[in-house]
């Protein structure tokens, strides 16, 4: 499958990386496509991964991935082009983070949330919330003594959710579908919870997992 990755940070190159190791073709997005950045990343991906400029990662993959700081979004998703994404699954790994107090926080909250936004500003493109309540490096085949840790998804599509959970699982998660994107609202204040426990604690190498009887 061909993937395209708006957004080059950390979180951008983990993704890249586990979709490399599943056999996939990786073009990420960056706003200075012929720089150094992604240098040390395409040389890790055996030839399946290179940089490209946000439209060319756009129009390249069949499934894209959003995983851009939040106040670099909408710009992003502009210079992607929202014709380039229609009709596809639109993986929304963003959260709607405000760092101006120091701490993060919500910058949308309570009656909506970053992923009813992106599906606003992406009309046309199934977007599905995921990969949002987790560190970077643990994104891709996470190891917890307890077994898979739970990966929460939203959106509104139940194909596009379908697609994303064989991602997921192929990443190491179980996966639970809490329902339509409005569902956001719920995932989003998982992720400040997720962060104040790493602030907290100084540790980095916790996940969230349903547990059932």
């Amino acid at each position: 499958m061909n993937i395209g990755i708006l957004g080059s940070g950390m979180v951008g190159q983990a993704l890249g990386l586990g979709f490399v190791q599943r056999g996939d073709e990786v073009v990420v997005g960056t706003r200075d496509a012929g720089g150094d950045k992604l240098r040390d990343w395409v040389a890790r991906t055996d030839g399946r991964g290179r940089a490209g400029t946000f439209a060319e990662a756009a129009a390249f993959g069949e499934v894209a991935v959003l995983a851009t700081l939040w106040d670099g979004t909408e710009n992003a998703l502009r210079l992607a082009d929202p014709a380039s994404l229609a009709g596809k699954v639109v993986i929304d790994v963003t959260n709607p983070l405000d760092f101006s107090t120091g701490m993060p926080r919500l910058s949308i909250g309570f009656s909506d949330s970053g992923g009813e936004q992106v599906q606003r500003w992406l009309p046309d493109s199934r977007v599905v919330k995921a990969f949002s309540i987790i560190t970077a490096g643990e994104m891709v085949h996470p190891e917890f003594p307890c077994g898979p840790p739970t990966m929460f998804i939203a959106g509104d599509d139940d194909g596009a959710k379908g697609t994303v959970s064989g991602i997921c699982r192929d990443f190491g998660w179980e996966v639970e579908d809490v329902g339509a994107m409005e569902a956001a609202r719920l995932l989003e204040p998982l992720a400040v919870l997720w962060i104040t426990h790493a602030v907290r604690t100084g540790a980095y190498g916790h996940a969230f997992k349903l547990l059932r009887k």
